[in-house]
């Protein structure tokens, strides 16, 4: 069992863009290791055993970084956790990464960087060789950290201490702003200073004891990162979020109430949280790159916006406010009581986009804004806008980003380990919660996913998965439709569960779901239904919510309970039917808003504004039973929690946290339910406590 938290494991592992290339080479002499490079004259091409890749076996690994580091200076301890951070001691076949780096030590040659070159220069040998080498890679690396070092030393001599490196490697990570740079180095020193474990391709364990070491920060003072920002953006700190690149949107061109009536525009100006409570923070992705996103931003035609963008390298764009209220949820209630977070990366290939150091970037972004708002971290409140439903009818689905590659456990881990508290779980012993290994790490090399980290799972008619799918819309062929299928760390009420008919293994539980069962022409209302969720094994934890939780039995007029894409006392919320008798899991409750004065003028974005509307009946619902009257959870043909997703306390349903305390209100109470693969709400009214 590696000893090494995720964080530190896969953080910053894909590699960065730097303006320009180590600015000084200095050469410490002339001649090759002799120990680390073949018989062939330096300059001459590789045969082909040496273009045959592989890796070393541990003892070979172990020689290798203690004889670089007697060649080159560099402490081999330091050597090992760059090599084992960038590519888990291992050359991958000699395969590149996305950004073309090679190597355990990722050295790169593309358009904005070179150190590949750099390293053959200092070692007077082929690029070739330290892409197929791995002894050679490593002392490339170690040449090109050398060189790193002296030039940022005034007498251009190497750091005496292991702390004193701290700088070197910062900008080693080739970052495009000092806190992504920081942020690499920190991710190598934690390894330094607990250790860690891995078993090689040989089944060896190379082995890293952990160290006494104080990362000299002061080293990283001196500095200098050059990047040529995006249009309309500088790097000035008048932001919200610190480190973030100042791209804020010019408020007499895009605020929706400033502008003339008909102009193009992509927030309204507000006073969050004093008028709004924030309750959600909604992740996105661009479908594209962070630079085509700030684009679309700043176009005011295409009335919408968002607060934040997070690159694929780390760097953090804020866009929009906090306290305004960007268009960027296609629901207006969420863009009222929500933070938008855009990523670099397109749905359907999100294997190909989300990293390592993305995701890092965005945790503690998301932390950042958790502890300011008091936002609790549980996937009621972390949506996406995947899971966000639309606000009425008619009108198609709303969006389905980040898609089915976004590693929500992951993730959670990564803003859990910026001391970001996860709430207590409820239990109750018809829930099941997916906690697949799939959405564990990134199972790519250096850093990123793989396909295989795909993480939606699929409903069927009957316990088979022989079965048909549940109705859907669209085509099955499409991963991103969300139609037929739910995502990780989103808990459902249960009625049976029974082995998979078709002898996969599979957990097969019959839970209420959302059915698109009528099509396009009844504008896809759905009705609740049951369906079958199929589940590999060790894939879900039963007994369980993500976090707090109620579990509520439907009832209403007739027999027929209204399902709302909102909080919202109107009709034209309506979204779906759900039979007296459905049960569903509420994450929260929220007072409904008093509606707000007619915006001036009336965007195009904000035909969903909400209406005036028909009172609802505010009964409280009645419990039947809280949750310390059921039994401990059980993980029959279910995956075991890690300690960090283990019920610290049993919560009574009864206090679910109400939210969206607002200035005014009608005094509606409504809880959101977990519907189908988006959340929607029922009114007080209807609930009953399980």
């Amino acid at each position: 069992m590696k000893r090494l938290t995720r964080l530190t494991r896969q953080v910053a592992q894909k590699k960065f863009i730097l303006a320009a290339a180590i600015a000084l080479i200095v050469l410490t002499g002339t001649l090759p290791l002799v120990s680390l490079l073949s018989s062939q004259s330096p300059t001459s091409s590789a045969s082909a055993s040496e273009r045959a890749v592989q890796d070393l076996t541990a003892p070979l690994l172990t020689s290798t970084f203690e004889e670089t580091s007697a060649r080159f200076g560099v402490p081999a301890p330091l050597l090992a956790a760059i090599c084992f951070l960038e590519g888990d001691l291992s050359m991958h076949g000699g395969a590149p990464s996305v950004d073309n780096g090679f190597g355990c030590m990722h050295l790169v040659y593309n358009a904005s960087l070179d150190t590949l070159d750099v390293a053959a220069h200092d070692l007077d040998i082929t690029t070739e060789q330290l892409q197929t080498n791995m002894r050679l890679n490593i002392a490339g690396g170690a040449a090109v950290l050398r060189d790193t070092a002296q030039s940022l030393s005034p007498t251009h001599t190497l750091p005496k201490r292991l702390g004193d490196w701290y700088g070197a490697v910062a900008m080693y990570s080739h970052a495009a702003s000092l806190g992504a740079a920081t942020m690499y180095a920190d991710a190598v020193y934690q390894l330094l200073s607990q250790g860690y474990d891995e078993v090689l391709s040989d089944g060896l364990v190379f082995t890293q004891q952990a160290l006494q070491v104080t990362a000299n920060i002061a080293t990283v003072s001196t500095l200098k990162f050059s990047i040529a920002l995006p249009k309309g953006c500088t790097n000035d700190h008048q932001v919200d979020y610190p480190g973030a690149i100042d791209c804020l949107l010019d408020p007499n061109v895009y605020d929706c109430t400033l502008v003339a009536p008909g102009a193009g525009c992509g927030y309204e100006d507000a006073d969050r949280p004093n008028d709004l409570a924030i309750d959600d923070i909604v992740i996105h992705d661009i479908e594209g790159t962070a630079q085509s996103a700030l684009s679309w931003f700043q176009n005011p035609s295409s009335d919408v916006s968002t607060h934040y963008i997070v690159d694929t390298n780390g760097t953090v764009y804020q866009v929009v406010r906090e306290q305004n209220i960007s268009y960027q949820a296609g629901n207006w209630w969420y863009n009222e009581h929500s933070i938008g977070i855009e990523h670099a990366g397109i749905d359907a290939t999100g294997y190909a986009w989300y990293n390592a150091t993305e995701y890092l970037a965005s945790a503690k972004l998301t932390a950042y804004l958790l502890k300011k708002y008091q936002i609790p971290l549980d996937r009621g409140h972390i949506v996406s806008h995947g899971t966000i439903p639309k606000p009425g009818l008619p009108g198609s689905p709303n969006h389905v980003d980040p898609g089915p590659y976004w590693l929500w456990d992951y993730y959670f881990g990564l803003i859990r380990a910026q001391g970001v508290s996860a709430p207590a779980r409820t239990k109750h012993t018809h829930v099941v919660t997916l906690y697949p290994a799939t959405d564990q790490r990134p199972w790519g090399t250096n850093g990123h996913e793989s396909k295989y980290n795909f993480n939606f799972f699929k409903l069927y008619q009957q316990p088979s998965t022989r079965s048909h799918l549940i109705a859907y819309m669209g085509s099955a062929y499409d991963i991103t439709n969300e139609t037929y299928n739910v995502e990780p760390l989103m808990s459902y009420y249960y009625v049976t569960s029974r082995l998979d008919q078709a002898g996969t293994g599979y957990t097969m539980f019959e839970i209420w779901y959302g059915i698109n069962d009528r099509g396009k022409q009844h504008s896809y209302y759905t009705d609740a239904g049951l369906a079958w969720l199929a589940v590999p094994r060790g894939y879900a934890v039963t007994g369980v919510c993500q976090a707090q939780c109620a579990v509520v039995k439907l009832q209403g007029p007739n027999g027929i309970a209204s399902i709302y894409g909102r909080p919202t006392s109107n009709s034209s919320s309506i979204i779906g039917q759900a039979k007296a008798g459905a049960i569903f899991v509420s994450t929260m409750r929220v007072t409904e808003d008093a509606p707000p004065p007619p915006p001036t003028p009336t965007p195009t974005a904000t035909t969903t504004d909400t209406p005036t509307p028909t009172p609802i009946a505010t009964d409280t619902p009645t419990p039947i039973a809280t949750a310390t009257d059921t039994p401990a959870p059980t993980t029959t043909d279910t995956a075991t929690p890690t300690a960090t997703d283990t019920p610290t306390s049993t919560t009574d349903p009864t206090s679910v946290a109400l939210l969206a305390q607002v200035t005014t209100s009608t005094g509606v109470v409504w809880y959101e339910i977990n519907y189908n693969h988006r959340q929607a709400w029922v009114p007080a009214s209807e609930v009953q406590f399980v």
